[in-house]
């Protein structure tokens, strides 16, 4: 039976409407998972962090071990709040493909040394804190990927078109 326009916008703003109600409390409710692949380590990481609004006992600790300093080993507690960014971002591709990872915690010595040898590491990196990752989503182009993240407006979002990857942090909102 073919619908009418009234009867369409009416149940379209019904659809949307129910978002900011129980549908709000069914998508916090989802299982969150992330899946990783480091560029330097070439390990990957498939985990749940957070399923029926709570976090999973164990998936911080995973997730703090593989974004660790590579140069150094050293291991940082990693923000929740970037993981539900990554989580966001990668629904915003309808959860197609994997992040890869160019870097996320670095020690203070590792941040150093990198300010010595490229341009554009800040002194007081948010990576420092475990609030900051340099990504790509295999299933984007990188400007995709930024423009999702700007328009998300949760931190800080750098793209680095030349090196090919988007950083994303939680600090304030800002962009270069």
């Amino acid at each position: 039976m073919p619908v009418g326009r009234r009867e369409f916008l009416i149940g379209t703003l019904s659809s949307i409407a129910g978002l900011t109600g129980p549908g709000r409390q069914a998508f916090a409710a989802e299982a969150h998972s992330l899946s990783f692949y480091h560029i330097h380590t070439s390990e990957t990481l498939r985990v749940v962090y957070r399923e029926h609004g709570e976090l999973v006992p164990g998936s911080l600790d995973e997730i703090n071990v593989f974004l660790r300093d590579f140069r150094t080993e050293q291991t940082h507690p990693i923000d929740v709040a970037l993981l539900d960014e990554l989580w966001r971002l990668h629904d915003a591709f309808e959860r197609r493909g994997h992040f890869e990872v160019i870097s996320g915690y670095r020690s203070p010595q590792t941040n150093e040394a990198l300010r010595h040898v490229t341009s554009g590491v800040a002194k007081d990196s948010l990576h420092v804190s475990g609030r900051a990752i340099d990504i790509r989503l295999t299933s984007a182009k990188t400007d995709r990927l930024r423009d999702a993240a700007i328009a998300m407006k949760a931190g800080g979002v750098g793209y680095y078109a030349d090196s090919n990857f988007v950083h994303i942090d939680t600090g304030a909102f800002r962009t270069w």
